[in-house]
């Protein structure tokens, strides 16, 4: 067994260094070097093992290196959402939460129902003012001059959609 493994210590090394690479890819953002040196590591494994034993050990070959690949991920993974890995600095754990005042959009329902006149020529968007709040609005499907008096109709998010009021007689 150990002649065997001295006579083959480039494949098996080629081989380990390649699915450690791969691993590690597995956690770095992006496709980068040591996912591209673990899959040309692993196709050297498998063309020293076709140039030393034949193509029915290379596939022999490839197979494993497809199964421990596989599963050496899995297994990381795992251990990096339940496991020890999930624990040390390499994973984030810290989360961004509205309870802790994180918020994606501001809050823009206050302003439903509320009436303004537009600052810019709204075509479909533009500028609004309304009790000397100046938003980014859309207009619902109108072309709406500078100067015109508008009210909120919905909120989409961050996107305010206003429509034309009437002018009153």
């Amino acid at each position: 067994m150990l002649d065997f493994l001295t006579a083959n210590m480039a494949i098996v090394i080629c081989f380990i260094i390649g699915v450690a690479l791969l691993v590690a890819e597995v956690f770095m953002p992006g496709f980068g070097v040591a996912g591209i040196s673990g899959i040309v590591l692993e196709v050297v494994s498998i063309v020293l093992t076709y140039l030393r034993y034949g193509g029915l050990a290379a596939l022999g070959v490839a197979i494993v290196a497809l199964a421990v690949i596989g599963i050496s991920i899995s297994v990381s993974l795992r251990s990096a959402t339940k496991g020890r890995l999930s624990k040390s600095a390499i994973i984030l754990n810290a989360s961004e939460t509205s309870d802790a005042g994180y918020n994606a959009t501001a809050d823009m329902d206050v302003f439903l129902g509320r009436e303004g006149e537009t600052v810019t020529i709204l075509r479909p968007t533009g500028m609004a003012e309304f009790d000397g709040v100046k938003l980014n609005v859309v207009a619902d499907g109108e072309y709406i001059p500078k100067g015109t008096q508008v009210r909120v109709q919905r909120v989409e998010g961050a996107r305010v959609v206003v429509r034309r009021i009437a002018p009153k007689v």
